[in-house]
């Protein structure tokens, strides 16, 4: 008795019902991801390199480095 009080399943058409669902649930995930990564991580990354080479003098940073030891094929002292 109590078989003919519940209704039927829907069989027909229910994989692309729930793939659609599914298909738009991902599409909206995985551009609201996208954006998130771009402000949060890219445009501040990109912002640190551009403050970084604004006022950077690779010269002055080759001779601090010449003058500490770490560069080996550049001598510290002028050898002639």
């Amino acid at each position: 008795m109590s078989a003919a009080l519940l209704p039927k399943p829907q069989m027909r058409g229910l994989l692309a019902r729930r793939m659609k669902f599914h298909l738009i649930g991902a599409f909206v995930v995985s551009m609201g991801s996208a954006v998130l990564y771009k402000f949060a991580v890219a445009e501040p990354r990109k912002q640190a390199y551009a403050d970084f080479y604004r006022n950077y003098d690779p010269m002055k940073d080759f001779e601090a480095m010449k003058a500490a030891g770490v560069l080996e094929s550049a001598p510290a002292k002028k050898c002639w």
